[in-house]
This record gives structure tokens, sequence and C-alpha cells, in this order.
């Protein structure tokens, strides 16, 4: 800890000690949490017998105690946080043996998923990338609803369709099929990425297909239904509805986490029926020896794993793997990588100092996608 750190925290209790208003003008003037260097300082100020910190970093407790401040309703708490890293989190508040989880009310970052939101901290380097923005320049894409007959399943599946600007019936367009797309759009800001990628010229003019499973956990993980209703009910008719190109080359996979394996599983049991495939933070856990202890919700998703890794084939020709090195399937995706190479496929893979969340996913679409789909920027200078 420097000087300049250790004296936040001095400030802090100086002003404590002076009173209300003091530390009133002292929080006022400092940001909090408080980042300088690798060190971050977390403040919170009101009625509490314990404050916690809840955060989705593996290897460190789940949760880290904060120190009260001279007997007063102020608590604060420094940890080490490398250089861009993102970090999303809660606070416990107990009082007489109950606790609950709250948003930092002094931090005005927050990030979304499908069960709420969580307060996020940017480690020092790090910020949301401005492709990530509305650009007001960028031509908007639209969005339709519509939804695909599946005898596979013998139901019907709600989607939606991506269409880039200045989209004409007389082009042929490369297709883009997302596992979880309603969440890509919702917390993974895709229509702006895709949108203002799109408008740079670093990705061509796509179509994406954007799926939603009514039962992911169990779809999701390796259920060769799901692979055929990819390849036998969703894509044939997308060729029929739009003009897309029918070669293997132009068709990609996306998905995060179950999604991953999805895409994965799906390539593996219709080997070169999609040419790319885009994996983020995949949760591929397999065994060597004895069971695995994620739970019976994983048992398809290990047994895939397993007979994937013992006969991989060649699913595709192109491979984009990511991970959070915060997240506990950092293992996992990085021994899948070399196999993943040895099958001839193209492999890029890429580590953020990231979680298993949205954001981090969102902060990979850049590159992996401008990477399996290189627009005319990319051709000309690379």
């Amino acid at each position: 800890m420097t000087e300049t750190e250790v004296d936040v925290v001095q400030q802090l209790e100086a002003a404590v000690a002076e009173g209300p208003a003091a530390l009133q003008r002292f929080v006022a003037a400092t940001e909090f949490p408080h980042v300088r260097g690798r060190s971050v300082t977390f403040l919170f100020c009101g009625e509490a017998q314990e404050v916690t910190l809840h955060h989705w970093i593996h290897g460190l407790p789940g949760s880290l105690p904060f120190r009260r401040i001279h007997h007063t309703d102020c608590w604060v708490l420094q940890i080490d946080l490398p250089p861009k890293s993102r970090m999303e989190y809660k606070l416990g508040v107990a009082m007489f043996g109950r606790g609950t989880l709250i948003r930092d009310p002094l931090n005005r970052h927050t990030a979304r998923d499908p069960f709420g939101a969580n307060s996020v901290v940017y480690g020092e380097g790090y910020a949301p990338p401005d492709w990530t923005v509305e650009d007001p320049e960028a031509r908007k894409g639209t969005i339709e609803d519509r939804h695909v007959d599946s005898p596979v399943f013998g139901d019907w599946r709600p989607i939606r369709v991506y269409r880039p600007a200045r989209f004409r019936e007389s082009r042929r367009y490369p297709l883009l099929v997302v596992h979880d797309g309603f969440d890509y759009l919702s917390f993974a800001n895709l229509q702006t990425v895709l949108d203002n990628l799109i408008h740079r010229l670093e990705l061509p003019p796509l179509v994406a297909i954007l799926t939603q499973s009514p039962d992911r956990m169990h779809e999701y993980a390796a259920d060769p239904r799901h692979a055929d209703f990819l390849v036998k009910d969703l894509v044939p008719q997308m060729e029929r509805l739009l003009p897309l190109v029918p070669q293997p080359s132009a068709r990609a996979l996306l998905g995060a986490s179950f999604g991953a394996v999805a895409s994965l599983s799906t390539a593996w049991r219709h080997p070169g029926y999609f040419g790319k495939l885009l994996l983020q933070s995949g949760s591929f856990v397999f065994t060597e020896i004895g069971d695995h202890d994620r739970g019976p919700v994983f048992d398809p998703v290990v047994k895939f794993v397993n007979e994937f890794r013992r006969a991989p084939g060649r699913p595709s020709e192109s491979v984009f793997v990511s991970c959070g090195v915060y997240e506990s399937l950092i293992y996992y995706n990085r021994s899948l990588v070399p196999l993943l190479q040895e099958t001839g496929m193209q492999v890029r893979f890429r580590e953020a100092n990231d979680g298993h969340n949205w954001e981090n996913w969102r902060d990979r679409l850049r590159e992996g996608l401008s990477w399996l789909f290189p627009g005319p920027l990319w051709l000309v200078y690379e």
C-alpha cells in the first residue's frame, strides 16, 4: 500500500472524526470506490452491525469484511485489484443477525443481468469500450420478432432477426446464430455492438438470428435435439426467408456459458455445418478421474466434454474462445484450447481480468466477431 493510498483512509478517518459535515464534504469530493493503482477503497456509511463485500472472483473468499471507523456508522475496506479489471459486487449489510445484499449506494456504475443488477468497480486502466455505446453516426439495423417451427422439438420457438442497416434482398449475408440472443441484446448491447462494428467497417453487414431456449439448462447441455433443431429447423427456414450465403464458411455460432457448450456440441455433432464458433466462458467441465462437483445439471455437459476430448474430430474451421481469469471455468477453457488447436482449426484465445458476466462477454465481441468475420477495414490493414 502506497502513502497516497494510506492517505485516502487517513483523510476519511480524519473527516469522520471532525463530524458529519466534514464527512459529507469529503465523500462529495472523492469518488468511491476509490481506485489508486492496484488498491480499491470501498466505503459504506449507514446503520449496520456488520458490512461485507460479496463478489464473484474465484480464488478469493466469497465475502470480505469491512472495518468500522471509530465506532461510527462508517465502514471501510481496501482490496487489491489488478489493472484493467472489472469486478461486480454487492454489499452485505447485517443487523441483529439478519443480512441483506444491496448495491453500493456510493457507486454510480452498475451492470445488469437476468437476475437484477450489481455494482461494478473498474480497475485502473479499464473503461467500457466506446464501440459498446450507441454512436449517433452509425446507421441502426432492425430487430424483428419471428418464430421457427420445430419438428425436432414438436413446437415452435420465438426468435429475433437482426438485419443490418441498408439491408437489401438483392445481397447475400453471412449468418450469426446467437444462443441466449435476447439476453445478449438486453445485457451485452449486442445490437449497438453490431451497428457500430458494421458502421466502422470492422464487420461486414451480417444477419443475426437470436434464439432463446425455454429450457436452456437442459437443451444447452449438449442435448442432441438442440443441435438438430439448429441444423434441421432453424437454418433451413432462415435460408428460405432471408438472402443468406449458403456456405458453412459464412455461418457462425455464438454462445456464453451453457450457450458455448451448445455451440460446440452442435458443431461436433454436425461437423462442417458451421464454419465459425465464438465460445465465451464455456462451461466445459470435464473429469480425468472420479466425479465432478458441479451438481447433476452438469452431468450431460461433463459426459459430452469427456467424449469430445477423446474424439474431437474437426467441428469447424475457426473458433474464438474467451474466458475471465476470475472465473472458476478458466482452468477448463485453458485446457480446451490446445485440443482445439490439434484438430487443425484456427484458434484464437483471449483472457480478461473479469468474471462470469455479460459485460465480460460484451467486451470480447469486437475481437471475436471481427476475427471470424473480418470487415473491409481489417482486410485492408491486415
